[in-house]
């Protein structure tokens, strides 16, 4: 039996897409490990659907630049060590680096001379999220000094996977060998994800409302959570009985409700906290449309969120942001854009949904056509096409049990 090593630098029960890889492999006949960041709940090490799990407790504490060096250069030692002395047991065929950081595809290093293949999957573009999240100039020497230890990274690694084609475009024109990368999307587990749909209901609203928009995933200040709250105080007397429900957890919880409670919307807004993993599609069942307010900018413009799939998956219309990678797969027929950073137009796209019932029929069955060439069971084939071809066949599929899923925060 074939064996893989997955490195990343965050808790695997919530990381919905190395989970995907790692099962999927599982499945084909692989023994997969992966060494991630331990959750709070989390043991040192454990065995989740067949993938064994090495931890460590490092804690994300991040928010300034030096914070995340010292994690950065702490998993990195650990996993240094970790697939060190794991490769003359395990005799890795490939090990599949999970950004960020970049550089983290070097901590395999004598993995690599032991003759295991390195893939390298870029989740993020490394110089526009630090340019976003920290004001960055992008002339400045920092970003300079990124995009070399990018480019430095990309091309150490024997294979690189992007999440859609904007970024392989980029990353190509930074000095990426195209022959040497393939595109993964992020893509919602379709069949899974359906079936959670119809498990029992762990809560639910005291009332019934007329109109649902819903929004899931992590409250911070670039998914534009304020800009929707915004919008409905704009729309909300052209929706008479509507609501916003919102599922997550993030520092904007608390300016998220007062905002709600300054423009009369407390009553209708509804901010629901963190739900389990297992529990997101059951919610998003009962919402009549998705709301993915997300700002632009230099790294937003490139973002595929996973929880744009799973509204498509659902049947669900989605009204979203005009976003270069989004508007690279999905036409006007088949999502409801606004402006970016602009609630009165978001405010208008709300409404003109809300009226028609029709309009959000053919909306939803034309994102899922358009959906079907990157659903996940088209990514599932190309990556293990992918793996197979750097490792060789991995050998008869294993049957694992499928347990609950662990609770955790939504996408």
């Amino acid at each position: 039996m074939k064996s893989v090593c997955m490195l990343l630098q965050n808790p695997y029960d919530i990381d919905v897409r190395v989970r995907r890889k790692a099962e999927a492999l599982v499945a084909a006949g692989y023994s997969v490990d992966v060494l991630a960041l331990r959750a709070s709940h989390a043991e040192k090490s454990y065995t989740l659907n067949g993938v064994n799990v090495y931890t460590l407790a490092l804690g994300k504490k991040r928010g300034t630049l030096p914070r995340y060096v010292f994690e950065y250069v702490a998993f990195f030692v650990w996993a240094f060590v970790r697939v060190s002395l794991l490769m003359p047991r395990k005799r890795y065929a490939v090990i599949d680096v999970n950004t960020l950081p970049d550089f983290l595809i070097f901590a395999p290093v004598l993995a690599r001379w032991m003759g295991a293949k390195l893939v390298l999957d870029m989740h993020e573009i490394t110089p526009e999220f630090y340019v976003s999240k920290y004001g960055i100039a992008e002339g400045s020497w920092i970003v300079r000094v990124l995009r070399l230890q990018e480019k430095m990274s990309f091309n150490f690694a024997d294979h690189v996977i992007t999440i859609h084609e904007p970024i392989q475009d980029l990353l190509v024109g930074r000095g990426l060998s195209r022959a040497k990368s393939t595109v993964i999307m992020n893509s919602a587990d379709e069949s899974g994800f359906a079936a959670r749909a119809q498990a029992p209901r762990a809560a639910s609203a005291a009332a019934s409302p007329t109109f649902v928009m819903m929004y899931h995933g992590t409250l911070t200040r670039i998914y534009g959570l304020d800009l929707a709250i915004e919008a409905f105080a704009l729309a909300r007397h052209e929706m008479p009985g509507a609501e916003f429900w919102i599922l997550g957890d993030g520092p904007e919880m608390g300016s998220l409700e007062r905002l709600a409670r300054a423009r009369g919307l407390a009553s209708s807004v509804n901010l629901l906290g963190s739900v389990p993993p297992a529990e997101v599609a059951a919610w998003v069942e009962k919402c009549d449309i998705g709301v993915l307010p997300m700002r632009r900018d230099v790294f937003l413009d490139y973002a595929f969120p996973n929880k744009l799939s799973e509204y498509i998956v659902l049947g669900k219309s989605v009204v979203v942001a005009r976003l270069k990678a989004i508007g690279h797969y999905f036409s006007e027929d088949a999502l409801a854009y606004f402006e970016p950073n602009s609630h009165a137009d978001l405010a208008k796209q709300m409404v003109r949904v809300s009226r028609d019932a029709g309009l959000r029929g053919r909306l939803a069955a034309r994102a899922k056509a358009e959906y079907a060439p990157i659903c996940w069971g088209v990514m599932k084939e190309r990556y293990l096409t992918l793996m197979a071809r750097l490792a060789g066949p991995a050998g008869p599929a294993l049957k694992v049990s499928r347990p609950a899923e662990a609770a955790g925060s939504p996408r």
